[in-house]
């Protein structure tokens, strides 16, 4: 008669944090990350051929990279070897490496397991090299941040990597689920309390084990509010000077470009409650008026610079108001970017034609020698001229006129382009339909 298994809560497993007890045993019990590990999935069709390559696990934490590659090591008959690149160098690195080479020789391979591997520098990443391209290991890397900014060239190139995904929902709800079966006790939850609890772990499976942890003593049912005086909710993921920073940022230009000011003011939200400083979003709000909108509304760069000055004045809270009143704005003004557009043509045709002279008659002539040489010759003073337009033409002599700026039509804009249009109606008419 087969006997029931041990209890959690059996002295052996006295002092075990609950997410190391629930650890998945096999690949398949590792939920979120079916898109890598399904049968017909990148990892998955390896482990089916026994053949694993060098790769780099992507992802945020508690989303079971580090479970992965054990569970790796045992489906291919490897040796695990863990190692942290923040705790370990060369040394350890080298020791590792003379092992696995003996390995070898005896038939037997190894996987070394790299968590956080982007803490490595450049030199001790080159270190891998030969030992990854000679077979001497399978590298299996864990990192949190961009690969392709955090690891070397040569070292990515001998890898494969694949981006985990963070928890969602169903699977935060089957970790639940199985901590509950595990334990043999429902948790002392309502059902919105419930839910508030996957959304605090935020995509975190290793997370959301902890907080079940903390409710194990609990007596009663809790509601939300008494699960928030229990837990203390994790602060967002969100490091300020790495990827989810630009990120983010990104995530609130484009909103505010595609005229859509709900997600605009969610990305701030999320800025904000991460740490972002505020003056950070408020010089970006500066930058994206004079590149997205610039004359299509001229009042834009001036609700940015606006929101700039209110919160150095005010501070947060209180500042961050306004910045959320520009970020409204800024969503909802006419974009155009003629203005970015034309300068940078501007630009372009400026190192093209090198140091062309103005022309003669829009310079000034201060002394005999300039008149005798025809500065200032046949200058016309357009305020003075009809309509307030002389036609006169101010590019350099023998460079044909270039038509750099060309407004969008989009808000104030539109009635530029009708100015511009006229004035070169009135321009055709002077030089006889010609440009020189």
């Amino acid at each position: 008669m087969s006997q029931d298994p041990p209890s959690l809560f059996e002295p052996d497993d006295v002092g075990r944090p609950l997410a190391d007890r629930l650890r998945p045993q096999t690949l398949a019990d590792v939920v979120g990350q079916e898109h890598l590990l399904g049968p017909d999935a990148p990892i998955g069709r390896m482990v089916a051929e026994h053949r694993l390559v060098s790769m780099v696990l992507w992802g945020p934490p508690g989303c079971g990279k580090t479970t992965i590659a054990r569970l790796l090591a045992e489906r291919t008959d490897l040796v695990f070897e863990p190692l942290s690149a923040t705790f370990s160098g060369v040394a350890e690195l080298r020791k590792i490496f003379q092992a696995a080479a003996k390995r070898r020789e005896v038939g037997q391979g190894t996987l070394l397991f790299v968590d956080e591997i982007h803490r490595f520098n450049r030199a001790q990443q080159d270190s891998f090299l030969p030992y990854v391209e000679g077979g001497t290991i399978v590298l299996v890397g864990a990192t949190t941040e961009n690969p392709s900014f955090e690891l070397n060239a040569a070292l990515l190139s001998r890898c494969q990597v694949f981006v985990l995904k963070r928890l969602d929902e169903p699977a935060l709800t089957t970790l639940t689920e199985r901590a509950e079966e595990t334990t043999g006790r429902a948790l002392p939850l309502d059902e919105p309390a419930r839910q508030a609890l996957i959304a605090m772990a935020d995509g975190d499976g290793r997370y959301l084990l902890n907080l079940i942890e903390q409710l194990q003593t609990v007596a009663g049912t809790l509601d939300v509010a008494g699960l928030a005086e229990l837990v203390q909710q994790r602060a967002p993921i969100y490091d300020k000077s790495q990827e989810g920073h630009y990120n983010l940022i990104s995530a609130l230009h484009k909103s505010m470009r595609g005229s859509d000011p709900d997600a605009a003011l969610y990305w701030l939200a999320r800025m904000l409650d991460g740490g972002e400083d505020p003056l950070y979003i408020a010089r970006r709000l500066v930058r994206f008026a004079n590149e997205d909108i610039a004359i299509a509304d001229p009042q834009a760069v001036h609700q940015a610079l606006a929101a700039w000055d209110v919160y150095e004045r005010l501070g947060s809270p209180e500042g961050e108001l306004a910045i959320a009143q520009a970020v409204v704005y800024l969503a909802t003004a006419s974009k155009s970017i003629a203005v970015y557009r034309g300068f940078n043509a501007a630009r372009k045709l400026a190192k093209q034609t090198g140091s062309l002279m103005p022309p003669a008659h829009i310079l000034n002539s201060p002394t005999k020698l300039m008149k005798d040489l025809g500065y200032g010759e046949g200058y016309e003073y357009d305020p003075h001229s009809p309509g307030g337009f002389s036609g006169a033409d101010y590019f350099p002599e023998g460079m044909d006129r270039e038509h750099i700026y060309q407004p969008s039509g989009n808000g104030y804009e539109r009635l530029i382009a009708e100015r511009t249009a006229g004035w070169e109606r009135l321009r055709q008419q002077k030089h006889g339909g010609t440009e020189r």
